[in-house]
């Protein structure tokens, strides 16, 4: 990369280096960085804690790493900024390595950086992958003596924390507490809180966490959250609630995730509830759905073998579906096959 008076520049290294961290190269990125750090043109100074995080993102963080980029920034700027405490931070705990960690925190104010909820949120984080989840509540504890008060994403570590660990009670309870300290939940609390709920087959009590949380806190959710608790309902045969969301997605103009609806309201459904299906998609316009749709909900009847269904759906549907090429096509062999 570099020969005799030769150097890489700094707009070619940060290309070089997004595409490093973009493939999970961190070797690479690091190698990167010593080279850049040791030349004329220096990365900024936010570049090292940005590698530390990329790098403390992993499952398992590679310490030496860690330390390899911290060396490099010290040799250079003389200092450890707040950021690279907490970059080394965050990879000691995501390792579990938490009495080394809170040796950081020592260092951290021992040069006048306070820990703050970046800081707290990390140990809560590594001390709930370590499976010490009441440990992790004591540190919010902790928190609130020495004055910093835990934010929504101390919180929502908290809580995912304990749905990891299966302890999804404990974590509706700390839900329950932080929105009585005046904490608002957002949208990926909630995907936490409903991804939780489900893993522990409490299906009915993430729908009615997912419905008090939409529409009586109004909050938005997002659209994978939607998707997830959808499917899950329809596993369990829970088809009039997976509607409901259906339209409630509709209504907040995501995409409508219709894919699952057929085979499973053919599997053990009515045919009015094919009717609902279709016209949740229809919705308060008249943009039915698009012809594959109707395909797909034919092909489930008949899989099934309720043709006569099948066809009693047909002569309800609006005449552009009943003469669209694919749906004639796709009953004239049962026409046959019941005249012979």
């Amino acid at each position: 990369m570099k020969a005799g008076e030769l150097h890489i520049d700094i707009d070619t290294y940060m290309k070089l280096s997004r595409q490093f961290q973009k493939r999970h190269m961190m070797t690479e990125a690091v190698e990167l960085y010593e080279l850049m750090m040791d030349g004329p043109y220096k990365p900024a100074q936010q570049d090292g804690p940005l590698l530390l995080r990329r790098i403390a993102m992993g499952p398992e963080p590679d310490l030496e790493l860690v330390y390899r980029v911290v060396r490099k920034f010290e040799a250079v700027y003389e200092f450890k900024t707040k950021n690279v405490f907490d970059g080394i931070h965050r990879a000691l705990t995501s390792n579990g390595r938490v009495d080394e960690a809170a040796g950081i925190v020592e260092r951290m104010r021992a040069a006048g950086h306070q820990p703050d909820n970046i800081t707290y949120s990390q140990l809560v984080f590594g001390l709930c992958k370590a499976a010490k989840c009441d440990e992790a509540r004591q540190v919010l504890d902790e928190m609130e003596a020495e004055g910093c008060t835990p934010d929504l994403k101390t919180w929502t570590m908290l809580i995912q924390g304990h749905c990891a660990a299966g302890e999804v009670d404990k974590a509706l309870q700390y839900l329950t507490e932080m929105i009585e300290k005046d904490l608002e939940a957002d949208a990926d609390l909630l995907d936490v809180m409903v991804k939780g709920l489900c893993k522990q087959e409490k299906i009915d009590a993430a729908y009615t966490l997912f419905v008090e949380m939409v529409d009586t806190a109004k909050l938005n959710p997002w659209q994978g959250t939607y998707k997830h608790i959808i499917a899950e309902l329809l596993r369990v045969k829970k088809l009039e609630e997976a509607l409901g969301l259906l339209k409630s997605m509709k209504a907040r103009k995501f995409p409508p995730f219709a894919d699952p609806f057929p085979s499973n309201i053919a599997e053990y459904g009515t045919l009015e509830d094919a009717r609902d299906f279709l016209k949740a998609l229809k919705g308060s316009s008249n943009n039915y759905p698009q012809p594959p749709v109707y395909v797909q909900m034919f092909k489930a009847f008949f899989a099934e073998g309720r043709y006569s269904e099948a066809q009693d759906l047909l002569y309800k549907c609006p005449i552009h579906i009943r003469r669209h090429h694919d749906i004639t096509e796709l009953f004239e062999p049962k026409k046959v096959q019941a005249t012979a």
